[in-house]
C-alpha cells in the first residue's frame, strides 16, 4: 500500500500534491511538508481522484472557502446542483461538499465529483440514512453498522476527498447534553441521525466504537477525516455549553489516533456562537485538537437574521479565521429557510471570501494585505476598470458602475464633482 500525504511528510518526503500547494501558497515545499507532518496543515487528496488543484488547509496558509451543494428530497436536479457547483467555483469556493440526500444519491455524487477540480467532501451518513429509510423501508434508527462503514468505504473508492464523520458523539457527551437543557437539542442533521440510532438501539456511537475501522478505509484512500461537530450550538443560548465541550475533547483524543494512523484530520466547529466567545472556542479547539485545521459552520452571531445568514456568519468567520480558524463553511441568505439557489450559492461564497481575506489581512497571510493596497492606489487614481477588475465579484461592481451612469466618467454619482478624492488632489495644486 502507498504512503499517505502524511504518512509521507512525517518521513520528510515532499510529494507532488505538497508542490503544487506550496506553489499556490507562495511558501516553500518544506513548509507544506512540516505542516502536514506536525498536524497543523491538510491536504485533502483521495489517491483515487486526479485533482487540477491541491488545496492546503491551515496554519500559516490562506483561509479556505467551502461551498455545500446538493439535493434534498423535495428538489432533485443534477443539471441544477453542476450549476451550483459552477457558481460557487468561479466565485472562488476552494472546496465543495456534496450534500444530497434526495433522488440517486450515487450518481449525483458521481457527476459532481467528475465536473468538481477542487476537494470535494461529503457526509456518508446521510446515504446510510436515506438508502435505509428509501431502499429497505426501515427507519434510520434500523440503520446497520456495516452499511454505514460500507458507504464510507465505497464513496472513498470514488475519490471523496474528504468526510465529515460525527465520531464524537458517545454516550457520555449525549449525557451532558442532555443535563445542559438546550434549547434547540442538536441541529446537525448527521449529528441528529447517530444520536437517534444511539438512544433507540441503546448502544455506543458505531462511529467512535470502531474507529480503528474507519481509520482504515481512510488510509487505505488517504482520504481526511473531517471530524464533524455533531453537538454543535444551533442558538446562541446553547454556545460553549458541557455538551459541545465535551464533544471536542473527544475530537482531540481520536485527532492523535487518526495521526497515528496515518491519517490526515480536520475539526469541525460551532455553528451558532455570540462574538465574544468566537476567540475563546477557536484557542479552546487549538489546544484540545494539538492545531488541527479548525473548519467553522459560520459562526452566526445573532439568531434573529433569516434571509440575511450569509452576513452574520460572514462577521462571525472573520472574527473566528482572525483567531486562528483555517477554513470557513459558507453560510447562504437560505440558510434555514430553504434549499439554496444559484444567486444564495453566490451571495454565500462571496461573504465568506470577504470574511476569510479580512482575517487573512489580520493573520499577515501574504498578498492579502498587499491586494487593498492595489484597491487603493486604483481609487485615489479614479481608475474604474482598475478597481473593477481587482474585485472580489468584478461582476458586480462593474454593474453598479454603469447603473451609477457615469461609467464613463472620472467620479461616480454618489460625489460627481464634489468626489473628496478630486477635491484633495485639485487642493495639492493650489488650483480652484
Amino acid at each position: 500500500m502507498s504512503m499517505t500525504l502524511r504518512e509521507a511528510a512525517v518521513q520528510g518526503k515532499i510529494t507532488p500534491a505538497m508542490k503544487r500547494c506550496a506553489q499556490e501558497e507562495g511558501v516553500a515545499a518544506a513548509e507544506i511538508c512540516k505542516g502536514i507532518a506536525s498536524g497543523c496543515v491538510a491536504i485533502p487528496a483521495n489517491k483515487n481522484r486526479k485533482l487540477k488543484r491541491f488545496v492546503g488547509i491551515g496554519q500559516g496558509l490562506k483561509t479556505k472557502i467551502n461551498a455545500n451543494i446538493g439535493t434534498s428530497k423535495d428538489h432533485v436536479d443534477i443539471e441544477y446542483e453542476l450549476k451550483k457547483l459552477k457558481v460557487a467555483l468561479s466565485m472562488g469556493a476552494d472546496a465543495v461538499m456534496d450534500l444530497s440526500t434526495g433522488g440517486p444519491i450515487e450518481e449525483i455524487r458521481r457527476v459532481i465529483l467528475e465536473h468538481c477540480p477542487v476537494p470535494l467532501g461529503t457526509v456518508p451518513i446521510y446515504q446510510a440514512a436515506v438508502e435505509t429509510v428509501e431502499k429497505r423501508k426501515k427507519s434510520i434508527v434500523d440503520m446497520r453498522v456495516k452499511d454505514i462503514l460500507q458507504t464510507i468505504e465505497r464513496q472513498a473508492g470514488e475519490g471523496v476527498d474528504f468526510m465529515t464523520v460525527h465520531c464524537g458523539i458517545t454516550r457520555e457527551s449525549a449525557a451532558r447534553l442532555k443535563k445542559a437543557g438546550r434549547i434547540l437539542g442538536v441541529v446537525s442533521r448527521g449529528g441528529a441521525f447517530t444520536l437517534e440510532w444511539m438512544e433507540y438501539n441503546q448502544k455506543e456511537n458505531p462511529l467512535y466504537e470502531r474507529f480503528d475501522e474507519l481509520l482504515a478505509i481512510a488510509r487505505a484512500y488517504d482520504v481526511t477525516l473531517s471530524l464533524g461537530d455533531g453537538l454543535r450550538p444551533g442558538c446562541l443560548a446553547d454556545a460553549t455549553d458541557p455538551g459541545q465541550i465535551q464533544e471536542l475533547v473527544i475530537l482531540g483524543e481520536l485527532t492523535r489516533r487518526a495521526w497515528d494512523a496515518g491519517v490526515q484530520v480536520i475539526i469541525e466547529g460551532p455553528g451558532h456562537m455570540p462574538m465574544d466567545q468566537i476567540a475563546a472556542n477557536v484557542l479552546l479547539q487549538k489546544k484540545l485538537c494539538f492545531g488541527a485545521p479548525f473548519y467553522v459552520l459560520g459562526p452566526l452571531v445573532t439568531d434573529i437574521a433569516p434571509g440575511y445568514d450569509h452576513i452574520t456568519s460572514a462577521i462571525g468567520g472573520a472574527v473566528a479565521a482572525a483567531a486562528g480558524a483555517d477554513f470557513l463553511c459558507y453560510v447562504t441568505p437560505a440558510e434555514h429557510l430553504k434549499l439554496p439557489s444559484l444567486e444564495d450559492v453566490k451571495e454565500g461564497v462571496v461573504a465568506s471570501r470577504i470574511a476569510a481575506h479580512a482575517a487573512d489581512i489580520v493573520k499577515k497571510v501574504p498578498g492579502a494585505l498587499e491586494a487593498d493596497e492595489s484597491m487603493a492606489r486604483s481609487r485615489s487614481a479614479l481608475d474604474w476598470q482598475g478597481q473593477i477588475s481587482l474585485s472580489i465579484d468584478p461582476e458586480k461592481a462593474k454593474a453598479y458602475r454603469e447603473e451609477g451612469g457615469a461609467y464613463h466618467g472620472p467620479t461616480c454619482t454618489m460625489c460627481g464633482e464634489y468626489c473628496a478624492i478630486k477635491v484633495y488632489k485639485r487642493a495639492l495644486k493650489g488650483k480652484k
